[in-house]
């Protein structure tokens, strides 16, 4: 079995949670702040839009290539040990990013800084999942996606404040530089309050030791099929580019042979057990995750860029605008979390359904801004009822998700439904915002909101379809 961590007993609930998701939301903020930060960013280092895009796709890049490895050895070495090690990278990262001379360097550094965050977000699952049960794990859950959702939504806010308190050409170091009082509280309490694992309960198997534990073959093999798959999305837009996505599927489809060949020979060899998709209640739901985040984080970038350079606003308005989003989170997402046991089918429809609908009222927003009825307040009542969907998404998914994996497989089993999710975002944000660049070219701004917003619109339509499916089959157990 996996390394153990011991109960809340050692501290108490609260303490424990916060420790987990202080450093979380230090992670997830550097998703969202840094979007209002891309106009100063382009200012002070002179960076192109290829530069852009490598700032906002190769952080959701390497968050995403690095959590199923991470996961893996959660599960394995001790998912607390694990947990302070990616803060200690994030905060490093973010450090030196702040520092950074050139836009290459800041994009090498925004690497690193995923990486850092891909080892958090499977280890805080993993530890939900042991430490938690029935109503208690919906409500950590809960508290999880209040996090997230709280990450997200004022990212823009803090970031905007910072930037337009800071000025000058430097003023986007600010976004980075915040991270670090964040990581070295949540450090700190992590290292104080999170439970200690019995090291002498690491999970074991027959003839496999070391490095060997972790299927490195499988690492490798998962890795290059996700980055060869997200190229063409942020950097060769292009018949090479094709190609190298149809290399990286290939790529992907040896890498589920080689986990099946391991599993069958030792169930507890492989970097992922398959039999994980063998359960409708992870798969049907992590789709409902992955569909919402393909779609919705791109929109935060395309609504900051639009108020700054195509409405001639400040980057603190762009923040403000974003704050019913946040109240939304706020006020929801925990009380969410407390019914999914309960609700949780109906819950997740009624999201789905209202992250369509908020995408239409995004694009109309859009379109009025051209009548004597346009006003950013139309923009921020879409993004509230975005906020309400996402406060009733999050908790929903991600507990019925998780609901009937084996505590042994949970680091692995979040490792990869948060590495679909950030794939996924990372291609969604490149066509979202390559949507909107287009028609920024034309210095048709509100054009290219009511595009995106119909683009994303499309994507919650898969999204409110594999909610369905989700509900069927939460109705037949």
């Amino acid at each position: 079995m996996s390394t153990p961590d011991e109960g809340p007993e050692k501290g108490s609930t609260v303490r424990v949670m916060f420790a987990l998701l202080l450093p979380l939301f230090a992670a997830l903020m550097s998703v969202s702040s840094i979007m209002v930060a891309l106009p100063a960013i382009e200012d002070g280092l002179g960076a192109g839009s290829s530069d852009l895009q490598w700032v906002l796709t190769g952080y959701t890049l390497a968050f995403g290539v690095g959590m199923v490895p991470a996961g893996r050895a959660g599960d394995l070495w001790g998912r607390r040990r694990i947990f302070l090690a990616g803060v200690i990278v994030f905060g490093l990262s973010s450090l030196a990013a702040a520092l950074s001379p050139t836009p290459l360097m800041l994009n090498i550094l925004r690497v690193v800084m995923g990486l850092g965050a891909s080892m958090l977000v499977p280890q805080i699952i993993g530890m939900i999942q042991r430490l938690f049960t029935g109503s208690a794990r919906g409500r950590a859950y809960g508290l999880m996606s209040t996090a997230i959702g709280l990450a997200v939504a004022v990212g823009p806010l803090v970031g905007g404040g910072l930037i337009d308190l800071a000025g000058g050409e430097h003023a986007w170091r600010m976004v980075f530089l915040v991270n670090i009082p964040v990581v070295a509280a949540g450090l700190v309490f992590a290292m104080l309050w999170l439970p200690t694992p019995h090291d002498t309960d690491a999970e074991k198997s027959p003839g496999v030791g070391g490095l060997a534990r972790l299927d490195p073959i499988g690492a490798l093999l998962l890795t290059v099929a996700i980055v060869l798959m997200m190229l063409p999305f942020i950097q060769f837009p292009s018949l090479f580019g094709a190609g190298l996505a149809a290399v990286g599927l290939g790529l992907m489809v040896l890498w589920v042979h080689w986990e099946k060949r391991l599993g069958d020979r030792d169930p507890q060899a492989p970097m992922v057990n398959l039999k994980l998709f063998a359960l409708p209640s992870y798969t049907w739901n992590t789709a409902v995750l992955v569909l919402y985040f393909t779609g919705m984080p791109g929109i935060w970038a395309v609504v900051s860029i639009y108020i700054q350079q195509g409405l001639g606003h400040g980057a603190l308005l762009a923040g403000v605008v974003t704050l019913p989003s946040a109240a939304m989170v706020v006020l929801l997402a925990a009380q969410v979390g407390q019914r999914v046991e309960r609700y949780g089918p109906r819950l997740l429809m009624l999201g789905s359904i209202s992250a369509a609908a908020s995408m239409l009222m995004l694009a109309a927003a859009g379109w009025l801004m051209d009548t004597s009825y346009g006003s950013l307040w139309w923009v921020a009542l879409a993004l509230g009822v975005n906020g309400f969907s996402q406060a009733l998404i999050i908790p929903s998914a991600q507990t019925m998700s998780m609901q009937d994996v084996p505590e042994q497989m949970a680091g692995a089993a979040g490792g990869v439904a948060q590495s679909a999710q950030r794939l996924f975002t990372s291609m969604g944000l490149a066509v979202v915002t390559a949507t909107y660049f287009l028609f920024q070219a034309q210095e048709d701004h509100q054009a290219g909101v009511l595009a995106s917003s119909l683009t994303i619109f499309a994507m919650m339509l898969l999204s409110v379809i594999a909610a369905i499916g989700a509900a069927r089959r939460a109705r037949r157990a």
